[in-house]
């Protein structure tokens, strides 16, 4: 009789698996879905949020960076929404450093909640299976600066969700530093774009995005904007996926959904 340890990678039982992942099987269904949801949601609700932040005063900045790490790190709404609301609120330079130290945090966060909860079950999982295995040799067994760049590379594609990225790398126990570098360095020129459109157009004087949308030449502004943002986006993506390949990785190992960023 064949057993699940002895199945060929392509034969992998993903029933089997997802029982022995335990929670963090579900923490990954959590997180693949709640963050997309939820974010929507946030952009509809843009310009309620903003009032909100700004009758804070100065204290909204901090209120913003704060909500911004724990519901990152919890899985709960996705970067790239809260980087367009603190683009709306604060502009660019405020906003993307709002955004910085929130993303950053959140992944600090994340990561500690991935470990406590994964253990040592995505590991013993791993062991095997020679593919996975290979993954994550790729990944954490080149050294310090190799780790760190491909972190980095892993992290810089929109299609790189956030919490599910935190809770892989953590799962197969990335060093914490080329983890936090890993981030910042990739995450800072995608959250730069999301910033400084969502900055452009609430510098018309649009109160949320829907107003933006349909009022004077807001709709065909969006649309020229969103085109050249998924462009930009587009071709940092292929740069770093053609950079994983070369080291025997792709962003299709990774979670993918369109919901984070």
């Amino acid at each position: 009789m064949v057993t699940d340890e002895q199945l060929p990678d392509d034969r992998m039982n993903w029933k089997a698996i997802f029982i022995a992942l335990g929670p963090t099987g579900l923490l990954g269904i959590a997180w693949a879905t709640m963050p997309a949801i939820l974010g929507i949601t946030l952009l509809f609700l843009i310009g309620d949020a903003a009032t909100a932040l700004k009758g804070l005063g100065h204290w909204g900045f901090l209120v913003y960076i704060f909500v911004f790490m724990v519901t990152s790190g919890l899985g709960i709404l996705p970067t790239f929404a809260q980087a367009v609301l603190g683009g709306w609120v604060f502009g660019l330079p405020l906003g993307l450093l709002g955004a910085l130290i929130g993303f950053t945090g959140g992944s600090l966060i994340g990561y500690g909640l991935s470990r406590a909860v994964a253990q040592d079950r995505v590991e013993e999982l791993i062991k095997k299976h020679s593919r996975a295995s290979a993954v994550r040799d790729a990944l954490i067994g080149r050294g310090f600066w190799s780790t760190t760049g491909i972190v980095t590379l892993l992290r810089v594609p929109p299609n790189s969700p956030f919490a599910l990225t935190n809770l892989v790398m953590a799962s197969c126990k990335v060093a914490i530093v080329p983890y936090i570098i890993g981030v910042v360095v990739g995450m800072t020129p995608r959250t730069a774009l999301f910033v400084g459109s969502a900055a452009a157009a609430a510098s018309t004087g649009a109160v949320d995005i829907q107003t933006f949308i349909t009022e004077g030449k807001g709709g065909l502004v969006l649309l020229l904007g969103l085109v050249l943002l998924l462009v930009a986006l587009g071709i940092v993506g292929w740069i770093s996926d053609r950079a994983l390949k070369t080291l025997g990785l792709s962003t299709a190992s990774t979670p993918d959904t369109s919901g984070d960023a």
